[in-house]
């Protein structure tokens, strides 16, 4: 490859930018246009391209002025490079995780994306999917969504868990993650524990729990209704584990050890834990599940199963453009397993006996 004419932006500011097209760059810059257009255009090509040379075409195309044209390269390929994204909603935790990694990949990629939330209405799940194909886009990525029919692109599904002609499912090894956060309150002496389901309409729920109590069978571990509260409401506030706490403490039945479906309701927990006079880890340990990022920063450290949400969303788009740019009709994978990790903080201890 030819070495750039341009040495910095002193050299680059000494041509003025109106109008400046693709070929202008390029001749000011003595690269081809093709290296030009991979760079502009964040095209996997660009890889090759040393990142010195990337760099002066970012630098020599902010300083001209230049706008690539998106709609001439869409009509061209006859491709819109516009992928739909369906969450949730937007707010600390689990999709905002795991709406990095597909934003990185797709960027990346340079591709553009659409991101919609349903706040868990069934109009709008079914709706949404259909109004992003009609807005032209090329594939579609769901979160904690149930994707209960067949739509018309390519199409994957973070937490899913239904068999849909169509669709990829990433999905978190359940059993493996519930086995490393029993086991390690078990290796604790920690027996009489309660647990917080997650809402009836969270993809994971069913799953998860059903991998909990195999666990808990398998390591002795009595599951006790009275010790069993389940999260309401659509908030993502630690308020719901606050009040599930509250009224798993009410029950009057002893525990020593709480499990909760995610980080927002472990925190939620410990507060109510405290309100009560129990000391956490000394009385109770709380373990957690997915490591948000400020999990690390309560206090006490909150211990949790690490669900690697950025890499899941991060999978999710890198197999919707391999999909996306695959012959028709060839095999996609209907499902990828990722595995989680136990994060050891300090809102667990030893039981208090032990």
């Amino acid at each position: 490859m030819p070495r750039p004419k341009s040495n910095g932006t002193s050299a680059v500011r000494k041509t003025t930018g109106a109008g400046v097209s693709l070929k202008h760059l390029a001749e000011h810059l003595g690269l081809s246009q093709a290296a030009v257009s991979f760079v502009i255009n964040r095209s996997p090509a660009a890889k090759s391209i040393p990142p010195r040379t990337q760099e002066l075409i970012r630098t020599a195309a902010r300083e001209l002025n230049y706008r690539p044209n998106h709609l001439a390269r869409s009509l061209r390929q006859q491709r819109s490079f516009t992928i739909g994204v369906v969450v949730p909603e937007i707010s600390e935790g689990y999709a905002a995780l795991v709406m990095s990694g597909i934003e990185d990949h797709l960027l990346q990629e340079g591709y553009f994306y659409f991101v919609v939330s349903h706040r868990h209405r069934n109009e709008l799940i079914k709706e949404y999917p259909l109004l992003l194909q009609q807005r032209a886009v090329e594939g579609l990525i769901v979160v904690d969504t149930v994707l209960s029919e067949r739509v018309d692109v390519p199409s994957v599904a973070v937490s899913g868990h239904r068999e849909v002609p169509g669709v990829t499912n990433i999905v978190l090894n359940h059993s493996r993650a519930a086995c490393l956060a029993l086991q390690h309150l078990a290796s604790l002496g920690h027996q009489e524990m309660a647990f917080i389901k997650g809402q009836a309409f969270s993809s994971d729920t069913e799953v998860r729990w059903e991998a909990v109590r195999e666990a808990a069978e398998r390591l002795g571990i009595d599951v006790r209704e009275q010790l069993t509260g389940q999260l309401e409401g659509e908030s993502s506030s630690p308020l719901l584990g606050y009040q599930v706490t509250q009224k798993l403490l009410a029950s009057g039945e002893p525990f020593t050890a709480l499990f909760s479906f995610n980080d927002i309701s472990a925190i939620g927990a410990i507060h109510a834990l405290r309100e009560a006079g129990r000391r956490v880890p000394e009385d109770v340990s709380v373990v957690g599940f997915d490591d948000i990022q400020s999990a690390a920063f309560q206090n006490p450290a909150l211990t949790t199963v690490r669900q690697p949400l950025r890499q899941m969303g991060m999978i999710a788009a890198e197999i919707l453009l391999r999909r996306i740019t695959a012959p028709a009709k060839t095999p996609h994978p209907k499902e990828i397993v990722v595995e989680p990790e136990l994060i050891v903080r300090a809102s667990t201890a030893r039981h208090p006996s032990a």
